[in-house]
């Protein structure tokens, strides 16, 4: 059973990886004698739509079996939607996200927004493959993606302090540094288990959480007979609390949804979170809500879940709860940005449905925001006036 869940890959091991990405000075070392081909054209490079399906052609690996393969930052699918209240197929997710990021590459990774390329700091980022997740028990994915996200994180780090910028040391109970994981979701359920295997290592977590619904619904009275019924997409943050996950400096950003009423609200600051609506952004703008996110987590660990339906369903529409008048591209990516610098112990990207997709939209959409994750990562705070755009071109 061992790997028959991964979605996207046709191609198993991960020697073939590092084949497409030779650079073209390179490769004359890498084969014995030239075949007519490589004589005339030269490498058999991968095109934006070729080749292995990793995320922005990264090197690839079965990381959890392989003991050997090294990262900084791993990629993980997390093909899981059997926790969903409405339509389902998030389990496609990693699938759509990878292919989302096809035009994408770390030689052409630098972006004017961030002013750097996340693929330059010297951190090694690695595509991990996907968890092989049960979709017939519940409990036992669960416990399979808590596993899989624990082995990962267990892992040494591979670059040196000078080109890493964040520490772990300082925040993790073992004193030690943790690698970065961006997880590709799945529903929004996957944020449990990953939220007890960072518990592990960091203590109580921090959550910046985009999304246009609370999640921290106690469940659908009558309906959750058992332990396991009561862990949705809409409860998870709920059981964190209850299990001792969380800290008391959790913040929403983005929430529209309809609500049972006021009690809802005050059940959710119960579980440890402030509330950002959707409309706070035209009531007080952009820097305002970075400024109240970057406030409210302050110095504690922090990972950032963000569920793809905080976007306008008119410009994501493949999500399983999609919900009318929300954030755009930009602005979202405009937050992310402001939010650089604070101490990050992963991310995640959710519910992406791509059945419910329009010419793979909300894919590019998810697969550019994993791009600014990274950069996130890897940058020491929010970048100023880009060069070369408007703010330093006098003549315009």
């Amino acid at each position: 059973m061992r790997g028959v869940l991964s979605l996207g890959f046709v191609l198993y091991g991960s020697s073939y990886v590092y084949g497409h990405q030779v650079p073209l000075g390179e490769h004359a070392a890498h084969v014995e004698s030239e075949s007519p081909w490589t004589a005339k054209y030269g490498p058999q490079i991968d095109l934006p739509f070729t080749g292995p399906l990793s995320f922005s052609h990264l090197p690839y690996s079965r990381c959890l079996e392989d003991g050997s393969t090294e990262f900084d930052v791993a990629v993980l699918g997390m093909p899981f939607d059997t926790a969903v209240t409405y339509r389902p197929g998030a389990r496609f997710g990693p699938f759509a996200i990878r292919s989302g990021s096809r035009r994408q590459r770390a030689e052409r990774g630098y972006s004017l927004a961030w002013d750097n390329n996340p693929y330059n700091h010297g951190s090694k980022v690695v595509d991990c493959g996907d968890v092989p997740v049960s979709p017939f028990d519940n409990a036992l994915a669960i416990d399979q993606m808590e596993t899989a996200y624990t082995t990962l994180l267990e892992r040494p780090v591979v670059s040196s302090e000078e080109s890493r910028p964040w520490s772990s040391v300082e925040i993790a109970k073992d004193k030690r540094e943790h690698p970065r994981i961006i997880s590709l979701g799945g529903d929004h359920t996957i944020v449990l288990p990953i939220l007890r295997s960072l518990n592990k290592v960091y203590g109580n977590i921090s959550v910046i959480h985009f999304d246009a619904h609370l999640d921290t619904w106690e469940g659908y009275k009558g309906q959750t007979p058992t332990d396991q019924s009561r862990i949705t997409h809409g409860t998870f943050f709920s059981v964190a609390r209850e299990e001792g996950l969380l800290s008391n400096a959790s913040i929403h950003a983005g929430v529209r949804c309809k609500l049972t009423g006021l009690d809802d609200i005050e059940h959710d600051e119960a579980v440890g979170f402030k509330l950002i609506t959707t409309d706070d952004i035209d009531d007080h703008g952009i820097s305002e809500i970075i400024r109240r996110i970057r406030d409210r987590v302050g110095d504690t660990p922090v990972y950032l879940s963000f569920d793809i339906d905080v976007i306008d369903p008119g410009l994501a529409p493949a999500t399983g709860t999609p919900e009318a008048g929300g954030w755009t591209v930009r602005e979202v990516k405009r937050i992310i940005r402001g939010l650089a610098g604070l101490n990050f112990v992963g991310a995640d990207i959710v519910e992406v449905s791509p059945g419910y997709d329009h010419a793979e939209v909300t894919g590019i959409i998810a697969a550019d925001l994993v791009h600014d994750f990274l950069s996130m990562f890897l940058t020491q705070a929010p970048p100023k006036a880009p060069k070369g755009g408007l703010a330093s071109r006098q003549e315009l």
